[in-house]
C-alpha cells in the first residue's frame, strides 16, 4: 500500500550517492550540490489514487505525480528526460527510469520506521535513508 509512504521524510544518511550520480552521467557541479543537499521527501495520495512525490531542498524542489503501473514522462532533478514507471512490489515502491538507451531503478521501502531508497545503476548501488518528520 502506498499509504505507508505518505508523510514527510528527512534525509539522514547517504551512502555511495556520488558514485551513483557519476554512473548516471551527472556533471561535477551538479554532483557537488547533490552531495551537500539534504532533501525532504514528501508523499501524498489523492482520492483518485494519484500519488505525488516531492523532493524539497533549498537548492531545488522537484515534484512528480503518477499512478502506479502507468508510464509517464519525467524530467529528473539532474535534467534527464526519462520514461518512468512506478510499481508496488512486495511493499516496495519501485521506480524505473529509462532514457537514451540507459536505465536506472530506485527501490523505496520502509523498514524499522525508516524509508530507504536504494538507487541502482548497473553495478553501482547507493543507499539513502530517510526518517519520518514528526
Amino acid at each position: 500500500m502506498v499509504e505507508q509512504f505518505v508523510g514527510t521524510w528527512k534525509l539522514t544518511a547517504s551512502d555511495n550517492f556520488d558514485e551513483y550520480m557519476k554512473a548516471l552521467g551527472v556533471g561535477f557541479a551538479t554532483r557537488q550540490m547533490g552531495n551537500v543537499v539534504k532533501p525532504n521527501l514528501v508523499f501524498s495520495v489523492d482520492d483518485a489514487g494519484l500519488v505525488t512525490m516531492r523532493s524539497e531542498s533549498t537548492f531545488k524542489t522537484k515534484e512528480i505525480k503518477f499512478k502506479l503501473n502507468e508510464e509517464f514522462d519525467e524530467s529528473t532533478a539532474d535534467d534527464r528526460q526519462a520514461k518512468t514507471i512506478i510499481t508496488l512490489e512486495n511493499g516496495k515502491l519501485v521506480q524505473k527510469q529509462a532514457w537514451d538507451g540507459k536505465s536506472t531503478t530506485l527501490e523505496r521501502e520502509i523498514q524499522d520506521g525508516k524509508l530507504t531508497a536504494k538507487c541502482i545503476m548497473g553495478d553501482v548501488v547507493a543507499l539513502r535513508t530517510y526518517e519520518r518528520e514528526a
